[in-house]
């Protein structure tokens, strides 16, 4: 039975009362307060559902993860890194990089990422929880992706390309630094043939779980500003 949230309640239900069909819905209702989602991503569930449709809430089983260790990258994608074709940031244009990621996309339908949602995660990312990755040609974003760091996890959101291989510059160029900074998971919520080239892989729901509880109170030596 589907668990409905009160706007004035912060509680989640237990990850294991997510539904099979659809897989992973654990709840709806509530609101977007920075407040809800950054407890909703410490409990391992995020909101996901079209304008016009209650807020709701998943927790998949199995989870797309990626380990930094185990990133991975292609001839192709190498060579493109070592052209230093692009430039990348960090957390120099997030409203800029969340609007892009809401923008229509030429293979899907609508949005997820409306107004109130891109407002909630602004605010998080003042709240220097949620972080931008800008990648550049020049004085052009063409590429990026953001998401939350608590801890020694990253939960990766959404991501945007305008040119070749721009958002897996982005993405790689993140990895590479999660890793030297001692974060061990990146959640990547549901497989993509796009993450699954870079090294993406499941893990049950249990396992996920396990690696909230040991890491999300770990400190890591990030600096979103270097």
């Amino acid at each position: 039975m589907l668990t409905w949230l009160k706007r004035d309640a912060y509680e989640f239900p237990p990850l294991e009362q997510a539904m099979r069909q659809p897989n992973g819905l654990l709840a709806a209702g509530g609101d977007l307060s920075a407040e809800r989602l950054y407890r909703a991503y410490r409990h391992g569930c995020f909101p996901w559902f079209e304008a016009g449709q209650p807020i709701l809430w998943w927790s998949p089983d199995p989870r797309t993860v990626l380990f930094p260790q185990e990133l991975h990258i292609s001839r192709s994608l190498g060579k493109c890194l070592r052209q230093a074709r692009y430039r990348v940031t960090f957390d120099q244009a997030f409203p800029r990089v969340i609007a892009a990621c809401a923008a229509p996309r030429t293979y899907a339908d609508g949005t997820w990422i409306t107004p109130e949602m891109q407002s909630a995660y602004i605010e998080l990312h003042r709240r220097d929880l949620a972080h931008s990755v800008e990648v550049w040609r020049e004085q052009e974003l063409v590429g990026g992706l953001y998401g939350l760091a608590i801890g020694q996890l990253y939960f990766g959101e959404s991501m945007f390309s305008r040119a070749d291989n721009a958002s897996k510059v982005g993405f790689v160029t993140l990895v590479e630094h999660l890793q030297a900074w001692g974060f061990v998971l990146i959640d990547c919520q549901m497989p993509t043939g796009h993450l699954i080239s870079l090294g993406a892989r499941s893990i049950s729901r249990g396992e996920f779980g396990t690696y909230l509880h040991r890491h999300l109170d770990l400190p890591s030596s990030a600096d979103w500003v270097a």
